[in-house]
């Protein structure tokens, strides 16, 4: 059986970063997510979808990305049961985070939340490869308004 999902959107708020009482980091946040198609009115909708992420992945969020950001999240879909205050069952789902990566360029980053320069290029899973972070690259950057791909 398979539960994969990957999502990009922009964040709705700013992650909220909390801890288990075991001292468990968890990280809630929402992404606002354009649908691929216009409605009959001719305007693409938008879906708000509820993310958390744990324990690394929860620290990282919180610490480099704040509402307005794209990210793109990669995990599974988890449909939670739950009690409201009048007793009735209600169901919520939720997207679990195994990876949140940036989902915009450096310019778009540097315009919404100041010097992009201070964040990691690459977020890698625990015990994963991590991208050099600021020093020098084999990789260079590639000019979007060039238009010509290298391949």
């Amino acid at each position: 059986m398979l539960n994969k999902i990957f999502i990009m959107g922009r964040l709705t708020r700013d992650p909220e970063l909390r801890r288990t009482q075991s001292g468990t980091a968890v990280t809630s946040f929402s992404l606002a997510v354009e649908r691929d198609f216009k409605s009959q009115g001719g305007e693409k909708e938008t879906d708000f979808i509820d993310v958390v992420a744990w324990r690394n992945t929860a620290e990282f969020v919180a610490k480099y990305f704040t509402k307005g950001r794209m990210a793109v999240v990669e995990g599974r879909l988890q449909i939670r049961g739950w009690q409201d205050k009048d007793g009735n069952n209600r169901r919520t789902a939720e997207v679990v985070a195994d990876n949140v990566y940036f989902g915009d360029s450096k310019r778009d980053g540097a315009e919404r939340s100041g010097d992009y320069n201070s964040y990691p290029s690459y977020s890698a899973p625990a015990g994963g490869y991590t991208a050099p972070v600021g020093g020098a690259s084999d990789f260079s950057e590639i000019d979007e308004e060039d238009g010509d791909l290298p391949f």
